[in-house]
């Protein structure tokens, strides 16, 4: 996989990100943990799902939210982080894209779920480990739209049995990912082959 460094507009803002060219009509933007307790486009399990949508011909973006690694502007409460969100679906739009998934892990799935809330833009929808106890979650605009979301079975801030009445009212997939917490260190090849299943199933 060969990730370029490109620079996209949020605002008046230039954020930083990776994108890899993919071999299918299918792009896919992922977004990172809580930027204030080290949450970057770096971390693991988003390292993670980007080799699981790039080995199903995905084009990949990832980016750092502002005020991370060499994005623009500063933590603003998931207010700002949203329009971050608006200008990577933007960069790949330009890219030719009409095919976009909408990925995030932990804080990157609460901001994709407020940016979620006026937007029909993403195709499809996927969660890894949205916070619900750390977060006030709104899932209400979500059903119908969220194909899958990854939780692992020890994770601290996505308990398990919320967790499957949220999914239920979704009418999404569910899978977990067992012996892992919500950060998945040494579990990162559950949520590659999660998701592989997953995006093998939809062709």
């Amino acid at each position: 996989m060969n990730e370029e460094p490109v620079f996209f507009k949020s605002g008046e803002l230039s954020i930083e990100g990776l994108y890899a060219p993919g071999e299918e009509a299918k792009c896919v933007v992922i977004t990172h943990p809580h930027s204030q307790m080290g949450g970057s486009m770096r971390n693991n399990v988003v390292e993670a799902m980007v080799s699981a949508f790039y080995g199903h011909g995905y084009s990949t973006l990832r980016f750092n939210f502002r005020g991370v690694g060499r994005s623009e502007g500063t933590f603003d409460e998931g207010v700002g982080e949203r329009e971050d969100v608006r200008g990577a679906i933007a960069f790949c739009k330009a890219k030719g894209f009409d095919n976009i998934t909408l990925a995030g892990y932990s804080f990157g799935a609460w901001v994709n779920s407020r940016f979620l809330d006026g937007s029909d833009d993403p195709t499809d929808v996927i969660m890894v480990s949205p916070p619900i106890d750390f977060v006030k979650f709104d899932f209400s605009h979500l059903t119908g739209r969220c194909g899958l979301i990854i939780c692992g079975d020890r994770d601290q801030f996505c308990p398990l049995s919320a967790l499957r009445e949220i999914v239920r009212e979704l009418e999404s997939r569910l899978e977990v990912v067992n012996g892992a917490d919500h950060f998945y260190f040494g579990r990162e090849q559950g949520i590659i082959d999660y998701l592989g299943d997953y995006l093998g199933d939809q062709g």
